[in-house]
């Protein structure tokens, strides 16, 4: 069972296949397209000239630094300091802060949108930057700093902050426990492929506590759009379906859920409750 989907959103799964697992390009205005499935009134025509404000306003101070660390300082001050961007501590769920729109209206958003953000600007500025799906908390990055030691700095655009590889294991352990080993994989760039998944699933799980189930089905089929092998999301979708009534989606997306994963560890109970569904679901007149 699937939503309807727009033609933007088609377009931009389109452009996405082929490009290299690290590539942001026009990563805003993908987060921007993502928002509009959510909310068909989004305008990313506007928001994207509030976006180029942004970057005009603070372009002065980045392009007058000299060096790379240099740059990086200048950008962190301009957005936020000048401009203001953090993180939404206080309204942490509200859904706003997943919609980028929104976070360039307020200045308030969640990790992934206000990354998405930092990384959009710093390539305007010729910055090799991307998007870090650290455990917990998603982070950017600019690598090839050539005046630090590491060639590289970690920005955490929710604090505003630069963070250290100490500080990476730090937040690995408080968000994965001790007994998890720090490793650099960690800190490897996030497709926008990725990206655009997190920010589904963070904004269907959201719907979800909320008891939204149309809002998360939604989520759950831009999904499967984007990552048409997702088992799990097929299995999940399914159990969601049977809550919502729609007996014979929920045996499809069940059925498909054993046909991609036929050895997990969970297939025996899934294919029980697809029996059991198929048992009692009514005639299609």
């Amino acid at each position: 069972m699937q939503s309807e989907i727009s033609q933007r959103f088609q377009q931009l799964v389109q452009n996405l296949e082929g490009v290299h697992s690290g590539e942001a390009a026009g990563l805003a205005e993908g987060a921007l397209v993502v928002a509009a499935e959510a909310r068909p009134e989004t305008d990313i025509d506007s928001a994207l000239e509030i976006l180029d404000g942004v970057v005009e306003r603070i372009r002065p101070l980045v392009e007058a630094a000299s060096g790379p660390k240099a740059k990086i300082q200048a950008l962190n001050h301009g957005l936020f300091e000048l401009e203001k961007f953090r993180g939404n501590q206080t309204q942490y769920d509200d859904p706003r802060n997943s919609f980028l729109d929104e976070v360039l209206t307020s200045r308030k958003g969640l990790p992934i949108t206000l990354s998405i953000l930092y990384v959009d600007i710093a390539r305007r500025f010729g910055l090799e930057a991307y998007g870090v799906g650290f455990p917990g908390h998603f982070l950017a990055k600019i690598v090839g700093v050539s005046d630090v030691p590491e060639q590289e700095v970690i920005v955490d655009p929710f604090f505003g902050r630069t963070l250290s590889i100490d500080d990476c294991a730090e937040r690995l352990k408080a968000a994965a426990g001790s007994d998890v080993p720090f490793d650099q994989q960690w800190l490897r760039p996030a497709s926008a492929q990725e990206i655009y998944i997190r920010m589904l699933n963070n904004l269907k799980l959201l719907y979800l506590r909320q008891g939204d189930g149309l809002g998360a089905l939604g989520c759950f089929d831009r999904i499967l759009t984007l990552a048409p092998q997702a088992a799990s999301e097929y299995r999940d979708r399914g159990l969601l379906l049977e809550r919502l009534d729609c007996i014979h989606a929920a045996i499809e997306d069940l059925s498909q859920y054993l046909e991609l994963a036929p050895r997990h560890e969970d297939t025996s109970g899934i294919r029980a409750r697809r029996d059991a569904l198929v048992q009692r679901r009514p005639s299609l007149n």
